[in-house]
């Protein structure tokens, strides 16, 4: 199992109001997806320089149903959902204590050289066991 991503809001992470700013539960999710590619055995920069692909992210959508505060300790869960040719589908929350503060659905895409490519079968195979032993625990 994939281990959450422990965050503490940091001065940098609230807006005005004393809150989270949308933004900052983007850049926790993207630390939390770079953290389950290191988890599996996967580093970008190696992907990029071995294979020549990248993992970037084409669609998001994102409900924030609870509110985060300065110093408060959250947690981001990521989730392989599914697998495309080109694309997979990850699903992230982010929890305060057991209160969902996050819910997101991010499609990332592999792309060579700006376009599509097919998702490398190690890749893949990966993703699929990931994603497996997910789904046999819930």
């Amino acid at each position: 199992m994939i281990a959450p991503l422990q965050i503490r809001v940091g001065a940098g992470d609230v807006d005005f109001s004393g809150f989270v700013h949308h933004a900052a539960h983007l850049r926790f999710m993207e630390r939390a997806r770079t953290e389950l590619l290191r988890e599996l055995g996967l580093e970008q920069r190696a992907l990029a320089e071995t294979e020549g692909i990248l993992l970037v992210v084409r669609a998001m959508r994102i409900d924030i149903p609870g509110l985060a505060r300065l110093d408060e300790e959250l947690e981001v869960k990521t989730t392989v959902a599914g697998l495309g040719a080109a694309t997979l589908e990850l699903e992230q929350k982010i929890f305060r204590g057991r209160e969902p503060i996050v819910d997101a659905r991010a499609t990332v895409a592999v792309v060579c050289n700006g376009r599509p490519r097919r998702l490398p079968v190690e890749l893949r195979e990966t993703f699929e066991r990931v994603a497996g032993e997910w789904a046999a625990k819930t």
